[in-house]
């Protein structure tokens, strides 16, 4: 079990590496886009690929932060009873969840769009739109961002097996959003 959780602890790592990437590309999104509206407003001047430009970047946050999210448990439930489960039972709850609903959906969605993206990129694909930019790119973060996603998951399988064996001490509190 100890080189499980090991395995676990350096998937945790990519997440996180994966969360810096996403952070900074929140920031340049928002630069971009203060600029983008500042040259179209003062300047009448305006650029398919700068506005192009901004949804990578959001559809990159999205995807690459996506695993960290589900590391440090800040993902959206469906809290119908959650809060009201016990440690063992939501870590059984979770493993459930894991295995049955996400691991298969980050498959599929790795399968389906790896030849997309393979496609796009030997294509060298780019948008219709005039001034448009490449589209592989944007179209490698699907497949990367559900792997990602994907490998987390199973960080979160191993960490949860280890909790239910008494291995591990797993923090699964969890608040309901205000609403």
């Amino acid at each position: 079990m100890n080189l499980l959780l090991s395995l676990a602890r350096r998937i945790d790592a990519i997440s996180r590496s994966a969360s810096v990437v996403a952070l900074w590309l929140v920031l340049i999104c928002a630069l971009v886009s203060a600029a983008n509206a500042l040259s179209r407003y003062a300047f009448d001047v305006s650029s398919n690929a700068w506005l192009e430009l901004q949804w990578y970047m959001f559809g990159g946050t999205v995807l690459l932060g996506a695993a960290h999210l589900l590391n440090t448990n800040g993902h959206i439930r469906v809290d119908l009873f959650y809060t009201k489960l016990s440690d063992r039972q939501r870590a059984w709850l979770d493993l459930f969840g894991l295995v049955v609903f996400l691991w298969p959906f980050c498959f599929f969605m790795v399968l389906y769009s790896w030849p997309w993206f393979v496609e796009s990129w030997l294509i060298q694909e780019t948008s219709a739109n005039a001034g448009g930019l490449l589209r592989w790119p944007v179209k490698a973060l699907l497949p990367l961002g559900f792997g990602l996603l994907m490998l987390q998951g199973l960080s979160e399988v191993i960490k949860r097996v280890a909790a239910l064996r008494g291995d591990i001490a797993l923090d699964t509190h969890y608040e309901r959003p205000l609403q």
